[in-house]
């Protein structure tokens, strides 16, 4: 599926059958080979756009996977990087990835940990998440923002792409529709239950959480995405600041 390397249509059953956490576990070793994986010019237009903003010392990717945003976080931090996951499956299939990587950089340790309970305060300059949010419900993403505000020092930025609404009625609209409609059918006859969701972050629902955190918002274009026929960026970069 997707590519000669990655997942069995078999396999992404079997893992979209299992729980959220064991499903990425079994996922993990063929990951990078699938579409799931944030990809590179997503990476490197978060780069150019949050190394602007810093001097930062410290950097947590939060629900990192297989390593994808540590290496963003890498290119702006000084002295050390630090992945979160929940899944040891894919904090072991970073920690191989990183363990080859020649290039230079502060070195980054990795934690099992869930993000709605994480185990920091006040550690970090700098947090980031890619792709992870549709793995919590609505009624989660406060105290997930939470848990981000308090790992931040005061005047920390959490940071994360934040692409455009579909136009309504277009292919990608009614695909995203379509797997949310398959995933809650899912969810009401299995469990434990897969939370993976592409229509439960809408942007003034995600802006209003972050201010009742205590985060201050800006949204950054990046225009090295693209941009739609209308003229707005494809993506955009959200910048959650720590008051």
């Amino acid at each position: 599926m997707f590519t000669p390397q990655g997942p069995s249509l078999r396999e992404l059953a079997v893992q979209a059958l299992s729980s959220v956490e064991h499903g990425y576990d079994l996922l993990a070793p063929k990951f990078d080979h699938t579409p799931f994986r944030t990809p590179e010019p997503v990476l490197d237009a978060v780069t150019r756009a949050v190394r602007p903003l810093g001097p930062f010392r410290a950097g947590v990717d939060l629900c990192c996977g297989t390593g994808a945003g540590v290496g963003v976080l890498r290119q702006v931090c000084e002295e050390r990087v630090t992945g979160v996951d929940f899944s040891a499956g894919m904090l072991a299939e970073a920690a191989a990835r990183w363990r080859e990587d020649p290039r230079p950089g502060p070195a980054v340790d990795w934690v099992r940990a869930d993000v709605r309970a994480l185990p920091f305060t006040s550690a970090f300059d700098l947090a980031s998440s890619f792709g992870a949010f549709g793995h919590f419900l609505p009624a989660e993403r406060p105290g997930l923002f939470a848990q981000a505000h308090a790992a931040l020092r005061p005047g920390g930025l959490f940071v994360f792409p934040v692409p455009a609404p579909p136009p309504v009625g277009s292919r990608l609209y009614w695909t995203l529709w379509g797997f949310d409609g398959v995933m809650r059918l899912r969810n009401l006859v299995r469990r434990p239950g897969f939370v993976m969701y592409y229509r439960t972050f809408p942007l003034p629902d995600v802006l209003a959480d972050l201010a009742r955190t205590g985060f201050t918002t800006e949204l950054l274009p990046l225009p090295g995405l693209g941009h739609r026929p209308d003229g707005t960026p494809r993506c955009a970069l959200m910048v959650a600041r720590r008051v």
